[in-house]
């Protein structure tokens, strides 16, 4: 036996095994992104969702050019049979959180989020787009009218491309939720809850009572339920 082969074949497998960790040590530092026993893939949407404009450096940021192709390639990729996703978001570009919503909710696998320190604005979208959903009990969301920063044309247009865009994400979020339209408009108008602001925060279970989210749970209530949902999607 040619044991410089062996030792060869050995050193060949260790250096792929090091390539996989470090692939996936850099996953996870730049996309927040995992794969469970390559059955259940994880998605991470934190800080702020970025849109068509890059936030500052040192801004915790979602970009949404990274999401996108990711949620194609599960879709496409025949090992994945679950998508797990985590939020703690604190909102971001419009266009670009319901893009990301709209891609989660016409996935054909299954998929669960999990609202950890919050999910609010654009993000609520996102939390609702799986089939099914869970908030931590301290878990935050927040739902206020659309805002926008830096100079805007003072004319009623202005205001019904303002309009629009809102009935955009009510919609949405009514269409994948147990919420009314109606009482979410009420819920964002409301002008009792934030100081100096329109809106309204949901704290855990007041997020469930509400219809946003199916159920109070953690990490382990999330997977159990994931992997109900592939085992009867198989």
């Amino acid at each position: 036996m040619d044991m410089g082969h062996v030792y060869r074949d050995q050193g060949q497998d260790t250096k792929n095994t090091q390539d996989v960790e470090k692939a996936r040590r850099e996953a996870i530092r730049d996309t927040g992104e995992v794969s469970l026993h390559g059955r259940i893939h994880l998605l991470t949407v934190i800080g702020e969702i970025e849109g068509h404009d890059c936030l500052p450096g040192n801004s915790k940021t979602t970009k949404y050019e990274h999401v996108l192709p990711k949620l194609a390639e599960i879709e496409a990729d025949p090992r994945i049979e679950g998508l797990l996703i985590l939020l703690n978001t604190v909102g971001g570009d419009v266009e670009a959180g319901l893009a990301i919503a709209e891609m989660i909710a016409s996935l054909s696998k299954p998929t669960v989020s999990l609202v950890l320190g919050g999910s609010h604005s654009i993000g609520v979208p996102i939390a609702v787009s799986t089939n099914y959903s869970f908030i931590v009990k301290t878990g935050t969301m927040v739902i206020h009218p659309v805002r926008m920063n830096g100079t805007v044309i003072g004319a009623p247009q202005t205001y019904d491309y303002f309009k629009q865009m809102q009935d955009r994400i009510l919609g949405f979020i009514s269409d994948h939720s147990r919420a009314s339209r109606d009482r979410l408009e009420e819920l964002m108008l409301d002008t009792g809850i934030l100081t100096k602001d329109l809106g309204t925060i949901l704290v855990g279970q007041e997020a469930v009572k509400e219809g946003l989210i199916d159920e109070i749970g953690g990490i382990g209530e999330a997977l159990r339920k994931l992997y109900e949902l592939t085992k009867s999607n198989q």
